[in-house]
Order: C-alpha cells, then structure tokens, then sequence
C-alpha cells in the first residue's frame, strides 16, 4: 500500500476565488478592530458636586455620545480609585487611563508644575489660564509627555484660602503655633513655612476628620472644595488670605494614549476641552456661592486678610524657588504671569 499522502493542487477558479475573498476578509477583520469596544476609567478625589465630579461626568457622558458607545468612560470619584498619589502611579503604568489630579499631588512627579503656585503669582483663575495656554503650557505638556502622561487640559482649582479652629487669620504672624495640613505640595509647605506655620501633610479625603481630632488646626484650599467637602463643619474661622492659585491637570496614560486611533484622540480631546470650560464655569460660580453662603452663616467668621502683608512675607520663596535645578522655567514662568 501506497501510504504517501495525496496533495491536492488548487486548480485556477480556486485560486482566483481565494484571491477575491482575502481583500474582504481583510476589510471585515480592520472594521472589527476598528468598532472594538474600549472601555476607559477616570479616577479623581473630588466629592460629589464638586465642579471637578461634575464636570468629569460630562466628559464621560460627551465621549460615549461622540463614539455612539464604543467608548465609555468609567468614572469614579471620591478617591474610589484611590487617592491621588495611587492614581498617578497607576495613570504611568496603564492602570488607570485618566485622573483630574491636584497640581499639588502631580507636582511630586513633575516638580517644576508646583512654581504655578507661587504666592500671588496670578490674581485670577483667568490672567493663570492665559499663560498657561500659552507657550508656558506647551513646555509643560512636553514635560508631562517624558514622564508618561498626555494632559488634556488644565481645570481650575482656584485661589487658596486658610480655614482653622483656633482664630481669624489678618496678619502672618497670626500662623504662627498653629498646625496646617497642606497637600504633599512643596510649594504649599514652603509658603506655610515661610510664614511661620508648621506643615502637615495629609490626603484630602482624612482630612475632615483629621480636622475634627485637632491632629491639625487648619488647612488651605479654595472656597469651593471647603464648601463641597464641608470641612466649615469643624473650622468656623474661613480667612480670605488669597495666597496661591491652583490648577487640576486632566491627565491621560501615554500608554493608553497611543492605543487611541487619531480618530479617537479627536473625540478624547474635544470632549476634555468641553467639559474643562463647564469645570472652569461651575468653579467660579460655586466659588462665589461658597463665599455668599459662608458669609451668611452665623457660626462662622469669615475675614479678609492682609494681603499685602502676606505678599511681603512670602516673597523670599521666590528667591527659593528661582535657586532649584528647574530654576530657568520659573524665572520664564514668572516672566509670563507679569506680562
């Protein structure tokens, strides 16, 4: 017995029907890649109704709309992702694909993005978003682009004020002896330092109780994230002291990023420059209703600062910030903002 397989040899109309049908197999199989469902996160520390929940909730409901679904955008507030420190480490490795973090939080892995919080370097949320989108914000965006995360735009955390349990805050020396949390921001510690006040580093989301146990007297923030956050609740004395200004970077993995079609990245930046222009209205308009509100309130005392006292006191951390490795884009940073 012959056991030597038999070869079937293709004959011309099989040939030419394999020829016809491989174009279409090709086409089906990218249309599929193509339509492939994605499935992202958004992972912030903001509490429910803060500008920066709401607004993160409209970019995922614009995205989803814009794709017909294809993409959708899982978002989690309220440090459900963890807090802002976790959500960067997981942003640079993929983990999570986007977060709306504090400046001060994101200032650990890019330093130089503290210098925007240099005291009184921005009268305004506005004379800050016009250098930032600027050639200040470009560098930065190369900067953020080394450390593994594409931004999508810069959202408002606003002007800072001091709240505390002990007394009103008019002058500088009134820090003096008392304890304030600030966020693991260098900036922040040094112009509390500067200013006589010891420094306690603490995440925003055990801050209210931290606040409640006496472990510290006060912290700084600005009115709208006092407000949604009611830490008024347990420091009655709300010091309009206006010291430093901050943003909310909207950050993306580099490594998600570069899975998105140029399509797709469209969408995801159209949507993040929508939904930071309603983040920016919310914020100046919650601000302004947090000030009204606490103004009003009987049990608390809200007091204007001295603010050019604070000013002089502060300015050497000018003169700090100027002396770091990072030093030239501080001095081109501050170049800008007086422009």
């Amino acid at each position: 017995m012959n056991d030597t397989p038999t070869i079937l040899r293709p004959n011309r109309r099989t040939l030419l029907a394999a020829g016809l049908a491989m174009p279409a197999i090709l086409t089906l199989t990218r249309g599929a890649f193509a339509q492939a469902q994605i499935n992202l996160t958004l992972g912030h520390n903001a509490a429910a109704g803060n500008p920066r929940w709401v607004a993160a909730d409209k970019f995922g409901e614009l995205v989803k709309e814009r794709t017909n679904g294809r993409i959708s955008v899982r978002v989690a507030g309220a440090e459900q992702l963890g807090n802002e420190q976790s959500l960067l480490t997981s942003l640079r490795t993929g983990a999570v694909d986007m977060t709306v973090n504090s400046q001060g939080s994101t200032s650990a892995l890019l330093p130089e993005l503290a210098a925007l919080g240099l005291p009184f370097l921005f009268a305004n949320s506005a004379a800050a978003f016009k250098v930032l989108e600027g050639p200040i914000g470009a560098e930065l965006d190369q900067r953020f682009g080394k450390i593994g995360m594409v931004p999508l735009g810069w959202w408002d955390n606003g002007i800072r004020n001091v709240t505390n349990s002990k007394r009103p805050i008019v002058k500088p020396a009134d820090l003096k002896g008392l304890k304030i949390r600030t966020p693991p921001d260098p900036m922040t510690i040094d112009i509390f330092q500067t200013l006589g006040a010891s420094t306690e580093q603490i995440s925003f989301g055990e801050l209210y109780v931290a606040l409640q146990q006496g472990v510290v007297d006060g912290q700084e923030n600005p009115l709208v994230n006092i407000y949604s956050s009611k830490l008024y609740e347990v420091n009655k004395f709300i010091s309009l002291t206006g010291h430093k200004w901050e943003c909310s970077p909207f950050l993306m993995s580099q490594i998600t990023w570069m899975r998105l079609t140029p399509a797709d990245r469209d969408v995801i930046k159209g949507a993040a420059k929508e939904a930071g222009d309603l983040q920016r209205k919310l914020f100046a308009d919650a601000n302004a209703k947090a000030e009204a509100d606490f103004r009003a309130n009987p049990k608390l005392e809200v007091n204007e600062a001295d603010k050019p006292a604070f000013r002089e006191a502060s300015a050497k951390v000018y003169e700090i910030w100027k002396a770091k490795p990072f030093g030239d884009f501080v001095t081109r940073l501050v170049a800008a903002a007086r422009t």
